[in-house]
């Protein structure tokens, strides 16, 4: 299991992410932390139980960059994903120079959590196999796990936000038809078979007819099982 601890001052988004880890497989968030002393404490003191820290940038006490600071200058190795609604480029600068993983940008959707912490996961297993005098393909393969994937440019009209909303209802509450996922998620039936007809084109989702009492069949949509995207 990969142990995380999550840091944000923020109670409702502390829950937020705490669900969204556990709806993870080999993730499991040991510590939870409301302020950057608190975190540089956890780090320093428990550093052997943490192997990933979800840190937030603005917490009222400190900075997420004041925790690295910390942290780095005690000689903790400790893995870090920022996750916060800073979009400062010179703090996202000196993020990275201080050795944070993956930069999220708040809001996001649980696909968007979930490809980044699987790319992490994907970044530790390749550590593992290239311990030792790794070969430069090893390197390479290494340090672009943690790069987002490239994507396709989507069909004009649709948005990679709403097909991330459209990709979680399927995922989590499929089979479901246009019309249902319309009604949840607020958006007009034929918009939302136009996404969910995206998914079934690119093998992320399948379609198959539902029969009713009466009438035509209505299509209903579940995700692939081995779909062909991310």
């Amino acid at each position: 299991m990969i142990r995380v601890l999550l840091v944000d001052d923020d109670a409702l988004t502390l829950e937020l992410h705490r669900d969204y880890l556990a709806r993870l497989d080999d993730f499991e968030a040991v510590a939870e932390c409301t302020g950057a002393r608190a975190a540089i404490d956890a780090v320093l003191e428990r550093g052997d139980e943490i192997d990933l820290v979800l840190l937030d940038v603005t917490m009222p006490d400190g900075t997420g960059l004041d925790v690295l600071r910390h942290v780095r200058a005690r000689g903790a190795a400790v893995d870090v994903i920022a996750i916060t609604g800073v979009r400062d480029a010179d703090v996202v600068r000196q993020m990275v120079s201080l050795g944070v993983a993956q930069y999220l940008v708040k809001p996001f959707t649980f696909a968007v959590f979930r490809e980044r912490l699987e790319q992490y996961r994907e970044f530790r297993r390749r550590a593992a196999e290239a311990a030792g005098a790794p070969t430069q393909a090893e390197i390479d393969a290494l340090l672009g796990a943690l790069r987002p994937a490239t994507r396709v440019a989507l069909p004009k009209g649709l948005s990679a936000d709403t097909l991330a909303r459209i990709s979680d209802e399927v995922r989590e509450r499929g089979p479901v038809s246009a019309a249902e996922a319309a009604a949840r998620l607020g958006m007009s039936r034929v918009a939302a078979r136009r996404y969910l007809e995206h998914l079934v084109t690119e093998g992320r989702a399948q379609r198959a007819a539902r029969y009713g009492t009466r009438g035509r069949p209505e299509s209903e949509y579940a995700w692939a099982q081995h779909p062909s995207l991310p």
